[in-house]
């Protein structure tokens, strides 16, 4: 199918609503990610597929509402008002009520406890945890505090808060981290990093389980399951998925 100029081309995560104007507009917006320099006219039609006359349309628009704005070399960016947007956007928001029905999925498709674990300070806790439905399952509860530097979720925490070397480079750039007897010789677990607007690193969901259940030589199909579940989490609390889709494209 050949595409018209006229049609938005959306990023393969968000779907036509159908109303054109709407879908322009947000494909503009989009079109500006994470650790861009301001963008041409140029490369915002280049990015969303729309004409130049179009772009400088709606362009302007989105200027006059604090959306984007304009340079005085005729680059663009975003604007306050999606800072601002954010911000109510995130005092409203009850993490529990996005993350607890995506973690009950993951459970009911690998069986496995799934945890999700903030940092605090120098260590990291459990903040949700939906129980393994086997009968021998690795023990994490609510509250728990655990050391940053050994398990999935605790490498993961590193990783996006800048902790350099061996093995945060490589976390980085799979957006997960397989944790095989690090925290306990019997038990192995796998997370991936969850963001929340202005890409701040809201904390690590993931599954932990027996060494037995999940050797290096299985853990694949867990991995793609929990890095799926983080970048629908992410989507939903106003972070860039970019990365994990990468990561999972590659791995799929």
């Amino acid at each position: 199918m050949v595409r018209s100029r006229a049609e938005a081309v959306l990023p393969l995560d968000v779907s036509p609503s159908g109303v054109d104007v709407i879908d322009r507009v947000v494909a503009i917006l989009l079109a500006f990610r994470t650790g861009d320099p301001p963008l041409t006219l140029t490369e915002i039609a280049n990015r969303t597929g729309l004409y130049k006359s179009t772009v400088l349309r709606l362009t302007a628009a989105l200027g006059h509402h604090h959306l984007l704005t304009r340079s005085s070399d005729g680059r663009y960016q975003l604007g306050i008002l999606n800072y601002s947007i954010g911000k109510r956007y995130e005092s409203n928001l009850n993490i529990g009520d996005v993350l607890l029905p995506l973690m009950r999925d993951l459970n009911e498709k690998l069986g496995e406890t799934v945890a999700f674990h903030i940092r605090s300070g120098n260590v990291r806790v459990c903040l949700f945890r939906i129980d393994s439905r086997f009968s021998v399952r690795a023990d994490v509860k609510p509250g728990d505090i655990q050391q940053l530097e050994r398990g999935a979720g605790g490498r993961v925490l590193l990783a996006f808060c800048g902790q350099t070397g061996d093995p945060y480079e490589a976390i980085r750039n799979d957006h997960c981290y397989l944790s095989m007897g690090e925290r306990d010789a019997e038990t192995a677990g796998v997370s991936a990093p969850v963001f929340g607007p202005m890409q701040e690193l809201i904390g690590a969901v993931g599954i932990v389980t027996p060494i037995t259940r999940m050797t290096a030589d299985q853990a694949d199909p867990f991995t793609v399951s929990v890095l799926d579940t983080a970048a629908r989490a992410t989507a939903r609390l106003g972070g860039d998925n970019t990365g994990m889709l990468a990561a999972l494209a590659r791995r799929q």
